[in-house]
């Protein structure tokens, strides 16, 4: 019996894995071709998986008993009227630049199907059966839009740590993101990892000639493949085959890799950590991925809230705060949506471990860019942030702001497994005020 396995991304990107399978030239070009859009708009997602504490970040209650307000004061942003928590200085500097919408909201507390659903627009995974059903929004882009330039991935994903659905379900393992970083249970995403763009070089002894020889030595096993195919595997290995050609060739992907030529000065203003991979998504972007991913950390703070965020919120701020100036500064901000959330907030009132545990009834979002209208905030929670008091938006909403940013519409279809055409939401508009 043939059983055929599904490659990761990873395996292809290296070239040598050419002799896998193949197509020809113009089969190859065809395919390259067939996926580049003409928008050169992408999104930078930061994930922070776990879930951020709104009242601790962007939803300050300075008035409220001291068992929900928590330890921190607010400090004054570039937009008149917003004060957000003490411990994100550089964020504030550019909020004027940002949408902070305060009256995000959903119903489910369950990490995973939370994650499931802010990611793919649509439940179906939880704690008990943590399985993706639907692609994420990355996925979904890569398979209609492709990357922005050919040579590089068309979706990355950094340090997939814990909750969340970044890869590709019944679209196919060509639409995975191309992953790197720490991707252990609780990471922290301690430093940049090194040897990355090592993945994008030739292996094997192979040169440019020798590579453009196999491709087209392969195709004379095409009919043969494509007689014993009954389920579209051989159309990823074919996709990812050509887009491993393009990659290691054109040295698109590895020159984004290399942060030694940035100024050292940039690279200074970004810092380590999570900073360095930040700056890492930007030079990405600029290169031609479509999505990328970053994820900051693991925000789930049932115990000592304080202590975790004295840590993490400084880091996360100047990563997040830095990306935004230096893509305003460089003109390239309009072109590309930069947006943080968890799967949900944390409980107004801190638990007896100092700590607060999940709340989906209230979350604050940041955003920025994207061709969208900016310098304002969005809806209202409670004296004590617990619910909406005004303009909720859902899952389903937090989605089509993604999708509008890279030109995709709710009513926009995929093909599912039963090759029956599907809407990429069930639901979800865009909030009028960034249009």
């Amino acid at each position: 019996m043939l059983v055929l396995q599904h490659p990761s991304r990873r395996r292809f990107i290296s070239i040598g894995s050419l002799g896998l399978c193949g197509l020809s030239l113009p089969q190859l070009l065809e395919a390259e071709s067939s996926r580049q859009s003409t928008s050169r708009r992408s999104v930078i997602l930061i994930w922070q998986h776990g879930g951020p504490s709104q009242l601790d970040t962007f939803d300050i209650k300075p008035d409220a008993p001291e068992e929900y307000r928590g330890p921190y004061r607010s400090i004054e942003t570039s937009l008149p009227g917003l004060r957000i928590g003490e411990l994100l200085p550089c964020q504030a500097k550019v909020m004027d630049k940002c949408t902070v919408i305060r009256s995000f909201s959903h119903g489910n507390g369950d990490h995973w199907a939370a994650a499931h659903w802010m990611l793919t627009g649509r439940l179906g995974a939880n704690g008990s059966d943590r399985r993706p059903r639907q692609p994420s929004m990355g996925a979904v882009a890569s398979h209609l839009l492709g990357a922005c330039q050919p040579g590089v991935p068309s979706t990355v994903n950094m340090n997939d740590g814990g909750f969340g659905f970044h890869g590709a379900s019944y679209l196919g393992v060509a639409n995975n993101p191309f992953r790197i970083g720490d991707f252990s249970y609780g990471n922290e995403a301690g430093r940049l990892p090194t040897g990355s763009d090592k993945s994008f070089t030739l292996v094997d002894g192979l040169n440019r000639d020798r590579v453009m020889n196999r491709v087209s030595l392969l195709t004379q096993i095409d009919h043969l493949r494509r007689d014993v195919d009954n389920r579209g595997i051989f159309d990823n290995m074919d996709r990812m085959s050509a887009e491993a050609r393009e990659i290691v060739l054109s040295g698109r992907a590895r020159a984004a890799f290399d942060l030694d030529q940035e100024p050292l000065e940039v690279r200074e203003r970004y810092g380590t950590g999570w900073g360095e991979q930040a700056l890492l998504a930007r030079r990405l972007v600029e290169a031609g991925v479509r999505f990328v991913t970053l994820n900051t950390g693991y925000w789930d703070d049932h115990g000592n809230i304080q202590r975790a965020l004295d840590d993490k919120l400084p880091r996360h701020d100047r990563a997040v705060g830095t990306l935004i100036a230096d893509l305003h500064e460089r003109g390239m901000l309009d072109d590309m949506l930069v947006i943080t959330a968890g799967e949900f907030g944390r409980t107004p009132k801190i638990n007896s471990n100092a700590g607060r545990d999940h709340w989906p009834q209230a979350q604050s979002l940041l955003l920025a860019g994207g061709g969208y209208r900016h310098g304002q905030i969005i809806g209202a929670t409670n004296d004590k942030a617990e619910h909406p008091t005004s303009r909720p938006i859902a899952p389903e909403d937090f989605c089509a702001i993604i999708y509008h940013s890279l030109g995709l519409r709710p009513g926009d279809t995929i093909r599912d497994l039963n090759n029956r055409p599907v809407h990429l939401l069930p639901s979800g508009e865009v909030p009028r005020e960034l249009l």
